[in-house]
């Protein structure tokens, strides 16, 4: 029955999608939806992108282990980031009316410059859709006892590639919308289930340990430091995303895309707490679950003691979370390989086909790194420092027009990105190395303005 019930899920995904695509006259309404989303269905768009695999399964695996002080990095980063694009960003970047964040760089520096900002841009997704992915084999593999996770991801990914391949945006969106009301229906339904097992919310809020809801930190050093970077990850880092922009880019006024991303920001804060209370009930009703893999505590509660229905619902609503979140992953690099990579063209027919092409470039690849590493936190962390360490401070001082640098610009992104590497994976510090690389991308960025104005005005006075 279960099964049975995933697959009609899957089929009405994909239905969208043929819906959609009798939509899609041109490339921008494959890769914007036409800028006409209104507040409502763009609101779900931003709470379904940010609620994925990292919600349910990493940052409730976290919080088992470490309280709130493990999961500062998403979901609270994430509604900080979501909270700064709202009020600072949304409208200043739909004003632009460009099709994806590298366009700032191409449009202020030309080709070269355009070129390394979307290679690092493009690069910075792999690992944010590759935990999609993972997480979608994890599902299926739970629902369908016994079917390996290898395969489990090869199938999860072929269908998300091949809905967005057929629909672009406005599938996407008109998915997000259907999946945020399977979410929400499906995880209240199990957190009010689990609080009639568990014995109420007394009885789960007292298997709470001591200081697993304290937010601040250790007062040690080190501990303020990563701290601080866990906040800065997500909060600064998934600002210059083009997943994001994408559904600023969606809605249909500047207006819009403000109010539609501050009230995603706030679903998303109020929702993302629903794991983590039904991750601790876990403790209450069955503590040999949080023996095993932390990640697949959740789907092995439901299925293990949870009526059909509830399965049904649950199952329906992480899919529902799962699919929106990498659809849109997988779409924003694509269109950057699309519009920023490859040659310059103006044939509508051209564009709308290699974006689509890209979509599976983007999709096979993303899969493969998926079966190296199956840590789903750790893979959403990595993308989110590696655009803050490499593109954030050169797209700020681009939008904000605060130095007209070049050569700044070409120095914050290789330094950071450098810096970052070398912190992470040569030292292996004990600080943050995202602290690093911000730190270097932003030195870069200034010391390449003053040396640009200092050999300037040495030429000037010659």
């Amino acid at each position: 029955m279960l099964i049975f019930f995933i697959l009609v899920y899957l089929a009405v995904t994909v239905g969208i999608s043929f819906y959609a695509h009798t939509k899609i006259q041109n490339s921008g309404d494959y890769i914007n939806a036409g800028r006409g989303l209104p507040t409502y269905i763009n609101s779900a768009a931003f709470f379904a992108l940010w609620f994925g695999s990292e919600t349910i399964f990493g940052a409730s695996s976290e919080f088992v282990e470490g309280g709130f002080n493990a999961i500062i990095e998403d979901p609270f980063g994430g509604v900080l980031c979501l909270l700064l694009v709202g009020i600072f960003f949304a409208r200043k970047l739909y004003d632009l009316n460009v099709v994806t964040i590298v366009d700032l760089f191409s449009n202020r520096f030309g080709r070269n410059t355009e070129l390394v900002a979307a290679l690092m841009m493009v690069f910075s997704f792999f690992g944010y859709t590759a935990a999609q992915m993972v997480a979608l084999g994890l599902i299926i593999s739970a629902a369908f006892v016994g079917f390996p996770l290898e395969y489990a991801i090869l199938v999860g990914s072929a269908v998300v590639v091949f809905y967005i391949f057929w629909g672009g945006m406005l599938a996407v969106t008109l998915n997000d919308f259907v999946q945020s009301i399977m979410i929400v229906v499906g995880l209240v339904a199990i957190a009010i289930a689990v609080t009639d097992r568990a014995g109420g919310i007394g009885a789960i809020y007292n298997s709470i340990p001591d200081g697993h809801l304290d937010i601040l930190p250790q007062t040690d050093g080190i501990s303020i430091t990563n701290w601080i970077a866990a906040w800065l990850t997500l909060g600064l880092g998934s600002i210059v995303s083009q997943d994001v922009f994408q559904r600023v880019n969606s809605s249909k006024n500047n207006s819009v895309a403000r109010k539609s991303t501050i009230l995603g920001a706030v679903l998303y804060g109020i929702f993302a707490m629903l794991p983590l209370y039904i991750v601790t009930a876990v403790k209450v009703l069955d503590p040999a679950i949080l023996e095993g893999d932390l990640q697949m505590a959740l789907p092995q509660l439901v299925v293990s003691t949870m009526p059909m229905i509830l399965q049904i619902l649950f199952f329906g609503s992480l899919i529902s979370a799962i699919l929106s979140t990498c659809s849109g992953a997988i779409l924003a690099p694509a269109t950057i390989i699309s519009e920023n990579i490859l040659p310059a063209t103006k044939d509508e027919k051209k564009i709308l086909l290699r974006t689509r092409l890209a979509v599976i470039v983007v999709g096979i690849i993303s899969t493969g790194l998926a079966f190296g590493n199956k840590n789903i936190f750790e893979l959403v962390g990595e993308s989110s420092a590696f655009g803050l360490v490499s593109i954030f401070f050169p797209f700020c001082a681009i939008l904000f027009k605060t130095g007209d640098t070049k050569m700044g610009i070409w120095i914050s992104m290789i330094a950071g990105t450098m810096v970052w590497i070398l912190a992470g994976f040569v030292f292996q510090t004990e600080i943050n190395p995202m602290l690093y690389g911000a730190g270097a991308s932003f030195i870069g960025l200034f010391f390449g303005y003053f040396f640009e104005k200092m050999h300037f005005s040495l030429r000037e006075s010659r």
